[in-house]
């Protein structure tokens, strides 16, 4: 009999974060997964968290925790698959501490991800653009840093994760101006910004001031933007901006989408983009 909390634990400490440096949006992602899990073996088991066994979360409770999350919690099955690979992940670890429970691990792991259809994804055309960046209310402190974000967003096709952690210090407007951001497996990359770009972060940080530290884009506090407040800031100005292009309500505008804006653009004619100052360089495809 192996304690299913010690386990957990060395998973966490051991693997997560000494071995393989996990970013901070990973760990926080497995945590919820667990805590969703164990909230869920309680009260199938009528065990508390430290009396459970890794027996005790075997392939029939795990099964069962996936089809709560879909029916009872209304997930989809994208985020159904983001848990199990997390639990995936722990029974690959526990695996090779514990052998003594090779059977019940090697059910879990035998639990396949669910199939789905992926979304098609849209992207906003060149009259849509125009009509979200000047949406924002130009005239108050909250619109002039909601322009300069979206048009940050639209022009280098920076993840959510991203933008909220982009820095004063990260942001060079001199020669060759670009912004320095850290991305998927911890990756660094710089993005270059056009004239347009440049020309309203520097009113903006000038504006906004604050450390070398501080974020680009704060709240009216100080503090770093949430990336569900970015989604809330995308979609609100989504649906100013569909009153007067109506075209915008037949379409789902989030942060992805924007990125996405980089499928579009090279539709349309040559030599638009740059006069806009809207167009990429350098700017990855995933």
């Amino acid at each position: 009999m192996t304690l299913l909390a010690p386990a957990l634990q060395a998973f966490f400490s051991d693997r997560l974060i000494t071995q393989r440096n996990s970013s901070p949006q990973t760990i926080a992602a497995y945590r919820d997964t667990f805590r969703l899990l164990l909230h869920f073996a309680r009260e199938q088991t009528g065990k508390q968290p430290f009396e459970l066994d890794l027996d005790d979360l075997d392939a029939l409770l795990i099964g069962a925790f996936l089809n709560h999350l879909e029916h009872d919690r209304g997930n989809s099955p994208r985020t159904r698959n983001a848990r199990l690979g997390a639990i995936h992940s722990f029974y690959r670890f526990a695996a090779l501490d514990h052998p003594e429970h090779a059977a019940t691990i090697a059910r879990v792991m035998a639990i396949p991800t669910k199939r789905h259809e992926r979304n098609t994804v849209s992207y906003l055309d060149l009259v849509e653009i125009k009509a979200l960046l000047a949406a924002p209310e130009r005239n108050t402190w909250l619109g002039r840093r909601d322009h300069a974000l979206l048009l940050v967003m639209i022009q280098t096709g920076v993840r959510v994760s991203e933008l909220v952690g982009l820095r004063v210090r990260d942001v060079h407007l001199g020669t060759g101006a670009h912004i320095r951001v850290t991305g998927k497996g911890r990756k660094k990359r710089a993005t270059t910004l056009t004239g347009e770009t440049v020309a309203i972060l520097r009113v903006w940080l000038k504006e906004r001031g604050g450390d070398p530290a501080d974020p680009v884009f704060p709240t009216r506090q100080g503090r770093p933007l949430s990336r569900y407040t970015v989604g809330a800031v995308v979609a609100r100005h989504a649906g100013t901006a569909a009153a007067s292009w109506p075209s915008l309500t037949a379409k789902r505008v989030t942060p992805h989408t924007l990125r996405h804006y980089v499928d579009g653009w090279v539709m349309w004619p040559a030599g638009v983009l740059p006069l806009l100052g809207l167009a990429r360089a350098a700017v990855p495809a995933t």
